[in-house]
């Protein structure tokens, strides 16, 4: 469907109507979902939406209206509302801090990707979860078998009154597999890979690089080796995070505080606020100089990645936290210029039904110059953990506590036994600052998070935290632990 005289359409009805700036964003949304579990397809689902959402400036405060109607009549009467909400909005508002774009493009961007996921037939895309499902269950202690499969496909077009005119085709693919396993009084489970799967933008290249198949008797059989394992120590220990449990460490650490808008206290009612001040930009020591972590939009199989924000923002880089201090914030076009810079490329929406807003993107921590196994080279004492089982954060993410599905003592620079139910907590800039290493780019991998949760009504995000495993030395380890 050509979407330019629709969109011009409702850019002149806004204008008509009094508003100084309007955007329409056009979405075509697929959404595919294959489960299976016990030998069974659990759920097979294949859904679409097309709709539209408006944005609509008026006296600095915004408007946004959304429909599925693409006559005439419903782009007329959408944007009507989208002015009309603007209006009422200025004239409730303590502050009117909206203003319109400052760059206007006109570009096409399309996910890089070797296959579409579409060109793979239903047939084989069950045979591969059936056989990976089966082979997980390599043990009779593992009593449920899982495994999966989500494929997305976005179509979006973008134009604004100022001559924004953009297309884009963004497709993100993920699966993964999970073992629980039961006896000796205990239940455990195994994720793979990393704790919710392998999400990543791309193609069918991305299920591959899964190997569930391979990976998936070996996954039972750890499963089934937790049900006997020692039970994790408590006390203070090294501590290296193998690459997915430093994904969601960055996730909820540091990407939900450096949004603006929590920041701000825009999203105090719903998702908190943050320990992450503005007047501490420049001066807070957040890490140690190992830690580096930036935005980037632009990065090879991110799921964020994109040309262009739901405010037709170009993607770029930008610095978080560099070596050690806070430097940035995920931002918009409002929340950048209240504090004197310029939007990251940080806004998106669920879909087309939703507002677009500040969300966490691509947000890496760049990798240091130590190979993986060399993390524990001089640890006397520590532990190392995999794979996220459980989280606990406050509202100003500030204090934490994560649970692992599995860990291994370290002694003298060697991975020992393993163990079970290990946890770990901290004070953010705590934590942060123990870190003295990274490891290097051979074991960095975009670990992408297809479920975040922000906003009232809840929007859904899909996000990556690009990791290597790291080393945190003198960490609160064990369940009530506080060191």
């Amino acid at each position: 469907m050509q979407f330019e005289d629709l969109g011009k359409r409702a850019l002149d009805t806004a204008s008509a109507r009094g508003a100084q700036y309007a955007d329409i964003r056009f979405e075509s949304v697929r959404s595919e979902r294959i489960e299976v579990r016990n030998a069974i397809v659990a759920s097979l689902s294949d859904a679409r939406s097309l709709g539209y959402g408006i944005r609509a400036l008026v006296d600095g405060a915004w408007g946004f209206a959304a429909s599925a109607d693409l006559t005439e009549t419903g782009i007329d009467a959408a944007a009507a509302r989208a002015v009309a909400i603007a209006r009422a909005s200025a004239s409730l508002a303590r502050r009117r801090v909206g203003e319109p774009p400052r760059h206007a493009y006109v570009d096409r961007f399309e996910t890089p990707m070797q296959r579409d996921p579409q060109q793979v037939g239903l047939n084989d895309r069950v045979s591969l979860l059936v056989d990976a499902e089966r082979a997980v269950r390599s043990t009779p202690e593992v009593k449920v078998g899982r495994a999966w499969m989500d494929l997305w496909s976005t179509e979006k077009f973008f134009f604004s009154t100022i001559g924004s005119a953009i297309e884009q085709r963004i497709v993100q693919t993920g699966s993964g597999l999970q073992a629980m396993a039961v006896g000796n009084g205990d239940v455990q489970t195994r994720t793979f890979p990393g704790d919710i799967g392998l999400y990543k933008s791309g193609g069918w290249e991305i299920v591959e690089e899964a190997r569930l198949t391979e990976n998936a008797a070996r996954i039972g059989e750890e499963a089934t080796a937790l049900l006997t394992a020692p039970q994790c120590p408590s006390g203070t220990f090294d501590l290296v995070l193998g690459g997915s449990q430093m994904s969601l460490q960055i996730h909820e650490s540091c990407g939900h505080p450096a949004e603006l808008d929590r920041v701000m206290g825009w999203e105090a009612n719903f998702s908190g606020t943050s320990f992450l001040e503005i007047d501490q930009l420049g001066k807070l020591q957040y890490g140690s100089d190992a830690v580096t972590i930036v935005i980037d939009n632009t990065l090879p199989f991110g799921m964020a990645t994109c040309g262009y924000d739901d405010e037709g923002t170009k993607s770029v880089v930008s610095d978080i936290i560099r070596d050690g201090v806070l430097v940035g914030y995920e931002m918009s076009n409002d929340t950048a210029r209240a504090i004197g810079r310029t939007s990251n490329a940080c806004v998106r929406a669920q879909n087309w039904e939703f507002v677009p807003m500040i969300r966490m993107c691509n947000l890496n921590l760049l990798p240091g110059n130590v190979p993986f196994e060399n993390l524990f080279d001089d640890i006397r004492d520590g532990i190392y953990m995999e794979s996220n089982r459980s989280w606990s954060i406050d509202d100003r993410r500030l204090n934490f506590q994560f649970g692992c599905e599995m860990g291994w003592e370290i002694k003298s620079g060697k991975r020992g036994r393993l163990l079970k139910n290990p946890t770990y907590g901290g004070m953010t800039p705590r934590f942060w600052n123990a870190c003295d290493a990274v490891a290097d780019a051979r074991s960095w991998n975009a670990w992408g998070t297809p479920n975040c949760g922000k906003g009232e009504p809840m929007q859904t995000g899909r996000t990556t935290q690009a990791s290597a495993p790291a080393r945190f030395r003198g960490i609160a380890v064990g369940v009530g632990y506080n060191g």
